[in-house]
């Protein structure tokens, strides 16, 4: 009896170390920025006793799919020795570095950010590409003006210029808003807009995202379909920000149910601290391209249903604004074990036509 207890009780010592062991392990940076050419230095930690195959594959973000991979070892590690592409090839888009342990992904990964000139957005007259300062102009970003300019005699060159500088490398983040009716958790989307997640990263680690009101529901737009919740004013008053502003990034995320975006005022490069959490597909639609979408909800779809049903007053102004009590960050799991976007959970009809109201500060 004794020898079948002793027997037993090492079964589940062993079961239990198998079943932690990916929580153990992780790839962090030494640093957030290194500069092009220079050895980008991280530390790979493995479980105690782990003598298995350890391999970092890098991923597209979009296919989900491994592009790059190298044989690496436990401790301080050289990534651009396992992987000289990344200087060789100076990358234009995000990509994921991901530690796997005998084939498994474990951890979160690395989010690797190319640092690039970015694609500026300007208000431009739709038919000529001529800078306006006309608020309801049309919005183009450079990669996009240039040819039409250069197709008018008007540009001596279709092509923006791009300068490859280094390498942002951080550990890739959740973000978690702990608001009055429950949580909403957001992936974030740098593969998207790298620098718009990174700012709003940068606010919630700073605690900036903390007893705030959700000071603007728009439920439906008058044509019925369901349209914002905003939130990220701490004045309360929707004009207020975190005494900065950043550009307007040309978003590949659409607008759709729980995608959180940006919201700005006339100019494109207003972006600051408020955001909006996207209703639905329909309603949303025709902010692709004119706001920065750069997350997702994976989990809370209750929370802002709940939160949109708030009774509001005159301007969007709930009666009883909904509070946003924290907003925290954790690691991200890896790559394949990543809950669908809510959006996908959706099924929404067919798009119909924009609607003028917008999401303005």
């Amino acid at each position: 009896m004794t020898t079948n207890t002793s027997v037993v009780r090492l079964f589940a010592a062993l079961l239990a170390f198998l079943v932690i062991t990916p929580t153990l392990a992780q790839i962090t940076p030494e640093r957030l920025y290194y500069g092009v050419g220079q050895r980008v230095i991280v530390n790979i930690e493995v479980p105690q006793g782990f003598f298995g195959e350890i391999t970092v594959r890098v991923y597209d973000p979009i296919a989900q799919e491994w592009t790059h991979e190298a044989p690496a070892a436990s401790g301080r590690v050289d990534l651009t020795s396992l992987l000289p592409y990344l200087w060789e090839t100076k990358p234009q888009t995000v990509s994921y570095a991901q530690l796997e342990l005998d084939g498994t992904p474990t951890g979160a990964p690395l989010v690797l950010q190319p640092l690039v000139t970015p694609n500026r957005a300007k208000l431009v007259d739709a038919t000529t590409m001529a800078l306006s300062e006309d608020p309801r102009g049309a919005v183009v970003f450079e990669d996009k003006r240039l040819p039409a300019l250069q197709a008018q005699g008007k540009s001596e060159s279709g092509l923006r210029q791009v300068t490859f500088s280094g390498l942002r490398v951080y550990v890739d983040q959740e973000v978690v808003m702990n608001t009055s009716a429950g949580d909403i958790v957001f992936r974030m989307r740098p593969d998207a807009a790298p620098n718009t997640a990174y700012n709003f990263l940068h606010l919630t680690d700073g605690g900036f995202y903390t007893n705030i009101i959700f000071h603007r529901i728009v439920a439906a737009l008058p044509n019925g379909n369901p349209f914002v919740i905003q939130v990220g004013d701490l004045s309360g008053t929707g004009s207020g920000g975190p005494g900065y502003m950043i550009d307007l990034e040309d978003s590949s995320l659409p607008h759709d149910f729980g995608v959180l975006s940006m919201a700005r005022d006339s100019d494109p490069d207003t972006n600051g601290s408020q955001v909006f959490v996207a209703l639905s597909r329909e309603g949303t639609a025709f902010l692709d391209g004119r706001y920065t979408a750069f997350a997702e909800a994976v989990q809370g779809a209750q929370v802002i249903r709940e939160i949109a049903a708030t009774p509001v007053g005159a301007e969007d102004r709930p009666m009883d604004p909904p509070m946003l009590l924290s907003c925290t960050t954790r690691d991200a799991p890896p790559i394949q074990d990543r809950l669908p976007a809510l959006s996908t959970l959706q099924q929404s009809p067919a798009v119909q036509e924009p609607d003028p109201n917008e999401p303005d500060r």
